[in-house]
C-alpha cells in the first residue's frame, strides 16, 4: 500500500503578505477589498511550520497533493479544512539517512496502526479522507528531524470537525471490536509482499498469512466477551477464517497458498461485518477503497 507523502524541506522561508491598493472606487468595491484584505491577513496569522504540528490540530495545507511543504495554515477544527493531524512517531532506526523508501516503508507501515488510536472506526470518516504523512528529508534529517506526522487528508474539498470525536464515544464493545477489526487489516496491508504473484515470493505470503492469523485469533479472543447474536455469527465466520489463514501460512508450495488464500481472503470481506457493526452501532458503509479491492 502506498500513500502520498509530502516532504519537509530543510530551508527557510518569508510569508509574503500582498499589499492591496485601494484606490478610488465605490464603497462596496472598498469594503469587498477590506474583507479580503482582512481574510488574507488572517491566513497569514494562523501560518505554522509543519515541524510544530500537534496530534489534533486541523489545518489547510498551502500545496496541492506530494511535494515539499514548509507551512500550513491551523485553523479551528469547527471551520471548514482539509486535513488534521492524528499522530506522530519518531525514527528510531540507525543514525544515517535511511532513505526515501526506507521511510516511506515505516510510514506506510505505522501511519496506519497509529491513526487508528485517534479515529477507530474508518468506516466513521468523511468520504474522500485518507492517510497522508510528513516525513524528514535527507537535509532536516542532518539536523536531528526525526518526526513522522501522519494525517487525514481530504484530497478534493473538506470537512468540518474534529475526527477524534468519534473515538472518545465509543462504548467499550465497539473499542474493542475495532481495536481487533482494525488490527487484521493492518496485519493484511503491512505485510503485503512487493511480488505480485505468489510463486515469485511464496515466503513473503505466507509470512503475510502468519500475521494475519494471529490477529485474528486475537480478533476472535476480543468477539469473546461482546454479546449480540450478529456478533456470535461473525466469530464462527472468522473461526473458520482463521483456520484458512493457517493453512495458507503452512502451505507447501504455492498451488497450496492458493487453495486456502481464495476462501481465506473471501473471509475477511468487510461486507460480511456489516450486521455486527450495525449491531454494535457503528458505521455499516465500506468505505469506497475497501469495497473495490473486495470487488475486483
Amino acid at each position: 500500500m502506498s500513500m502520498p507523502r509530502p516532504s519537509r524541506p530543510l530551508r527557510g522561508i518569508t510569508a509574503a503578505v500582498a499589499l492591496l491598493a485601494l484606490g478610488a472606487a465605490g464603497c462596496s468595491d472598498v469594503s469587498d477589498a477590506v474583507d479580503s484584505a482582512k481574510d488574507g491577513a488572517k491566513k497569514v496569522a494562523r501560518q505554522r511550520s509543519v515541524f510544530s504540528l500537534a496530534v489534533g490540530d486541523c489545518y489547510n495545507p498551502n500545496t496541492k497533493g506530494e511535494g515539499e511543504e514548509i507551512l500550513v495554515e491551523i485553523v479551528p477544527c469547527t471551520e471548514a479544512h482539509t486535513g488534521q493531524v492524528v499522530a506522530d512517531f519518531k525514527i528510531e532506526e540507525g543514525s544515517s539517512y535511511p532513505g526515501d523508501d526506507a521511510i516511506t516503508a515505516i510510514a506506510d507501515k505505522r501511519c496506519p496502526a497509529e491513526a487508528g488510536k485517534f479515529a477507530p472506526d474508518t468506516w466513521a470518516l468523511p468520504k474522500g479522507v485518507s492517510i497522508f504523512y510528513y516525513t524528514p528529508t535527507k537535509e532536516s534529517w542532518a539536523t536531528g528531524d526525526r518526526a513522522v506526522t501522519c494525517t487525514y487528508n481530504k484530497e478534493s474539498g473538506n470537512f468540518t470537525g474534529s475526527l477524534k470525536a468519534d473515538a472518545d464515544t465509543l462504548k467499550p464493545a465497539q473499542s474493542t471490536y475495532l481495536k481487533g477489526s482494525n488490527a487484521v487489516y493492518d496485519a493484511l496491508w503491512a505485510n503485503q509482499s512487493e511480488k505480485d504473484t505468489v510463486e515469485e515470493d511464496l515466503a513473503g505470503y505466507k509470512a503475510q498469512a502468519k500475521a494475519v492469523a494471529a490477529a485474528l485469533d486475537e480478533h476472535l479472543e476480543g468477539l469473546k466477551g461482546i454479546e449480540g447474536a450478529e456478533v456470535g455469527k461473525l466469530r464462527e465466520q472468522l473461526t473458520k477464517t482463521a483456520k484458512e489463514w493457517k493453512s495458507a501460512a503452512n502451505a507447501a508450495d504455492a498451488d497450496a497458498f492458493y487453495i486456502a488464500y481464495d476462501p481465506a481472503f473471501t473471509g475477511i470481506d468487510p461486507n460480511k461485518t456489516i450486521a455486527a457493526r450495525k449491531e454494535l452501532g457503528l458505521a455499516t458503509t465500506v468505505p469506497a477503497d475497501d469495497a473495490e479491492v473486495w470487488a475486483s
